[in-house]
Formats: C-alpha cells, structure tokens, sequence
C-alpha cells in the first residue's frame, strides 16, 4: 500500500496533465476506439493501429467506454499499473532472494527516469507490458524455482500462466521478448549453470517471442515508417550506437539530473577511435564481472547482462522510428533498469556498510532521503508533461537543436494564432534538417497565413522539389501560384493533388473552383460531388455545388445543396447567407 501511495503522491501533476505527443492517434483520434467493431480490427489487423500491441489498445478501447477522451482516466490507469509493477518487483526480489527488495522496488516506482513511460499515456505499452512481463516471471520461478527443482510434481498450471502472461506481455510491447533469455539468466545466477531441461522448457516462450517481434519489426518498416537515410547504418555504427547507449542510460539512472523527452542525436562516426570506448568499456566491465565472480559472486555479471539484453531491441540493432531524431529515450530502459537498480542497490549498501556502524541509527535515515529525493524529481518532471507547449517548451530547453520540437512547438503556437512565433519555429526546424520536406510546407503555411505570398510560394515549391510526391504541398502551392496570378501554373498543381491523392477532398474543391473561374462549370461540378462523396460531413463542397449550379440557371438544385450544406454546419453565417439569398430568388421568380 505504501508504494501505491508514494506513487500516487510522487505523479501527483502528470495526473494533472493533459494528451501530448502521440497520444492524438493512439487515443483521442484513434477510430478504432469509438466504435463496437474497433475492437475487432485492433486484433485482425495489424496495421490498424500505430502499432500491432492489441492487449495496450484493448486497455484503451476499454477505458474509452468509460470516461471517452478526459485524460485523467488514462493517466491514473497508468500510475496504478506503475505501482502495481513496483508491488511486482519486491515480490520477485523476494523470491530470488535479494536483499533490499522493497527499497530497490521503492527506487524502480520512485525513479525519476521512469516518469516519460507514467505521464505519456502513449507508453501504456511500457506499463503494461511490464505488468505482463514481470507476473509471468513469478508465475515461472513458481513453477521452477530458483534455487533447485521442485521436489513435488510440475505445477504445470503456473507454466501455463506463465507462457498465458508472457503472450499478453509480447502483445502489449515486444520488447519483452527478452523474457526467456532474462529467465535462463536469473538461473544461471542462483545455480552457477543451465539445465538442458530449462532451456527445452522454455523454448515455446523463445519462439513466440520471435514471431511476436518479427511482426513488430514489420510494422515498424512498412506502416511506421522507419526506413531511410536515418536507418542507413553500418554493422559497426550500430554497435558504437549500442554501447553509448549502454553508458548513457547507466549514467541517467546514477544521476538523472538533466532529463529531456527528446535527447540530441549523436554524430556516430566509425573512423573516430574514442567512440569505440564506449562498447569496449561495456565488454570489459562485464568481463571483470564474469571473472571475478568467486570473489563477487555471479550477482553483478547477471545484472549487467540481464541490462543489456533486455536493452537490445532499442539499442539500435533493430531500425524503430525515434531512431530519425534520437537514439536513446528513457522509456526504452523501464525493464532494463531493474538490472542496474538491483546492482547499484548492493554498491550503494555496501560502500555504506563500509563507512557506517551496522548499529548507527541513521542509517535507514540515508535510505530514505534517497527515496525522497527521488520522489522530488519524480514530481518536478511531472509538470513537462502537462501539456503538448510545457513538452516542447522543456525539450527545447535542454536540446535546443531538436528539429522536431522546434516544428511541434511551432505546430502548437499557430494552433494558437501566434503565427510570428510559429514561423521562427518552423524556419529553425527547416534549418535544421533542411531535407525534410515537412518542414518547408509548414513554413510556406506560416508564410501564407501572414500574407507573404512570395515567401510560401518559395517554401512550398521546396517541399515539393524534396517530396514530389507530397500531395498538400502540391495543392497549397497551386492555391498559391494562383493567388500570384499565375492561373494555368497553379493548376497543374492543383491537379497533381487530386492525381496523387484521388480521395482528397481539399484538393478537389479547390480543382472545381479554378474550373468554375474558366468557365468549365460541368467539370467543376464532377469535381465536388467528388469531394462531397469523399467527406460527406465538410460543408465545403455543397457551398460550391450551389454556387455553380446557381451560376448555371438550376437554382432548385442550388438551393438543394445549399440546404444540405446549413444542416451540415447550422451556424455558419456564410452557408446561412447562401441558402436564405437562393430561396428568395426561387421565390420571386
């Protein structure tokens, strides 16, 4: 109860926080969730969903039968998972008999690293998966025990449970997969080798978590999108990569001092010598604990690679999208940290007993200011995630050369109608990263809103030279060109929208209008019923139907679209203005 209670104190103001980054798609626009059958293509259909984790968005498909798109539902569910994961985690401590457990579980709640994978209701995957991941341990070590086989017959039951539990965990985030190799360590640990037996036991849970992340890496390729000249890197880049990371995540467990949601990409550069420090270092400290472990024992060789395994699916080994802007992020480590925390629990106790009298009264009084210190960070973090403008606001702060806060921010000030401040966001972003097409569209829009025609055009004919492809450039541009004047220019590209994307409803209307200006009014109209039958809820191409079939002498039908247009949008002024003007006329005539 009382790590239940800490962690609702210490998430106090993410519970008080909003949707930020991602969270738009995996909750509050994800139609998946809003009606009866969503439940059905979360399961039957892989891409779906961002991400093929069924069980993560079952949770929310749930949840959102219950309090629909209010985040506080969402965030407490979170926090309760997290300290239910903190409950876990001195169970399973005390049952491979590890001292400190409810302190080093205490740390694992309390830990401020942790806050990115609480307060960001997008990694309900971590969370969850967690709880999946950590009950099927303990349903297995029920089944084998640690210290010997079990006298009594095989309580198959529990391996039941724990292959049932492992499935929901791979379900709900596949980085799990590492659970069976996790579990053949913890045994080598506490009994110094592997049983043949062991391993065939387990081979079914080897298996399923093979296929499970072989489909996560097809997601992440095909649907995601995690391909490109981001993920163009060599077999040794990536292990420079890995053993970074390795140290860095080591380091903001020991002090995480200087945490951001979004960490400055490293230039990794295989011809620089000092960079192969890194995995070299990793190697070594983990063979000096495979050496020493008479004098040591087998614990401190089993926490470090227990930490890197279960780090491997983000260690840059395998291409995932947040390689485009960062390598590391503190979610990336919820599991992993446990390794380390057990680690630097028994570093820390010891280096203490050598310094303090077992019998000092205080010594418990140490303990427990590393908890409330803890608890302090954990609570002060919580305040970036409020909302998605104190996110980027702090990203920023820390990592002033992140592209992508720099256009999300940019994307929350116009939003707000600070259009200045938005342009000098997406014009850093830009410069930056000028190969993102994304980036000039967006300065083009920011440039239009402020009425430089000029400078839109510049940018969104940029995006489009980087992006060919890039349907509302191509349409923003034509818009733009026709603006100038340059009426035939503009509506090539107009037309390269709607050829890119048939479906496009913005692109249509604006193809029907430019046909309506040059007379070709039978053209325009086939282009907004398009439009209409692509959006049947945008008002828009009504408007223009009864506009052109006015300007052809068919008021009735005018008057028709007219009318469905105000029962669409009751209080626009404009579609009002439009039907009352169309109605008299019929009746005069």
């Amino acid at each position: 109860m009382l790590l239940v209670v800490v962690a609702l104190a210490a998430y106090l103001p993410a519970l008080n926080g909003g949707f930020v980054w991602d969270d738009d798609a995996y909750v509050v626009e994800n139609p998946n969730l809003r009606t009866p059958d969503g439940l059905w293509k979360i399961w039957a259909t892989p891409t779906a969903s961002p991400q093929y984790y069924p069980v993560a968005f079952t949770s929310f498909w749930l949840e959102y039968r219950l309090w629909g798109p209010d985040p506080l539902g969402y965030h407490l569910t979170n926090v309760l998972l997290h300290a239910l994961n903190g409950v876990l985690v001195w169970r399973l401590l005390l049952r491979l008999q590890i001292r400190f457990a409810w302190f080093t579980a205490a740390a694992f709640v309390l830990h401020p690293v942790h806050v990115e994978s609480v307060a960001w209701v997008t990694e309900r995957k971590n969370v969850l998966s967690g709880f999946f991941y950590l009950s099927a341990a303990l349903a297995f070590f029920q089944f084998r025990p640690v210290a010997a086989p079990s006298a009594g017959p095989p309580r198959w039951g529990r391996y039941a449970a724990a292959l049932g539990l492992y499935a929901c965990a791979l379900l709900s985030k596949t980085v799990t997969c590492s659970l069976p190799a996790a579990l053949l360590l913890v045994l080598w640990w506490k009994s110094g080798t592997v049983r043949r037996r062991d391993v065939l036991i387990l081979g079914p849970l080897f298996a399923l978590g093979l296929v499970l992340a072989g489909v996560t890496i097809w997601v992440e390729r095909t649907h995601v999108g995690a391909r490109g000249a981001d993920w163009t890197l060599s077999a040794v880049d990536r292990c420079l990569i890995a053993g970074r990371a390795l140290w860095f995540y080591l380091g903001q467990l020991c002090w995480p001092a200087n945490l951001v949601f979004i960490y400055p990409r490293w230039h990794i550069d295989a011809g620089e010598v000092w960079q192969y420090m890194f995995p070299l270092a990793y190697a070594g400290a983990v063979a000096v604990a495979v050496l020493g472990r008479r004098r040591w024992g087998r614990g401190p060789a089993a926490a470090l690679l227990f930490f890197a395994g279960t780090l491997v699916p983000a260690l840059g080994f395998i291409d995932v999208y947040p390689m485009r802007f960062s390598f590391v992020a503190d979610h990336f480590q919820y599991l992993a940290s446990l390794g380390a925390l057990v680690l630097l629990v028994e570093v820390g106790a010891r280096a203490l007993g050598r310094l303090v009298p077992d019998d000092a009264p205080w010594r418990t009084s140490v303990a427990g200011l590393v908890l409330v210190a803890l608890m302090g960070l954990t609570f002060q973090r919580g305040f970036a995630y409020e909302n998605l403008e104190t996110l980027w606001t702090d990203t920023l702060a820390s990592n002033p050369d992140c592209w992508l806060a720099h256009n999300n921010l940019g994307e929350v000030r116009f939003e707000q109608g600070r259009i200045e401040e938005a342009r000098v966001h997406y014009r850093e972003a830009a410069r930056l990263k000028p190969e993102d097409p994304q980036f000039h569209y967006n300065l083009g829009k920011a440039e239009w809103t402020l009425g430089n025609v000029e400078a839109a055009i510049s940018e969104f004919e940029e995006a489009t030279r980087l992006d060919p492809n890039y349907e509302t450039a191509h349409l923003n541009l034509g818009i733009a060109l026709r603006r100038k004047g340059l009426s035939e220019e503009g509506l090539v590209h107009i037309e390269r929208a709607v050829q890119l994307k048939p479906d496009f409803p913005q692109a249509r209307n604006a193809l029907g209008v430019a046909l309506a200006q040059k007379g070709r009014r039978t053209e325009a109209i086939q282009q907004f019923l398009a439009a209409a039958e692509s959006s049947p809820s945008d008002p828009e191409s009504h408007y223009n139907l009864a506009l052109t079939y006015a300007q052809s002498g068919e008021f009735r039908t005018a008057l028709a679209h007219a009318k469905t247009a105000v029962d669409i949008r009751p209080n626009d002024p404009r579609l009002r203005s439009l039907f009352e003007s169309l109605r008299r006329d019929i009746e005069k005539r």
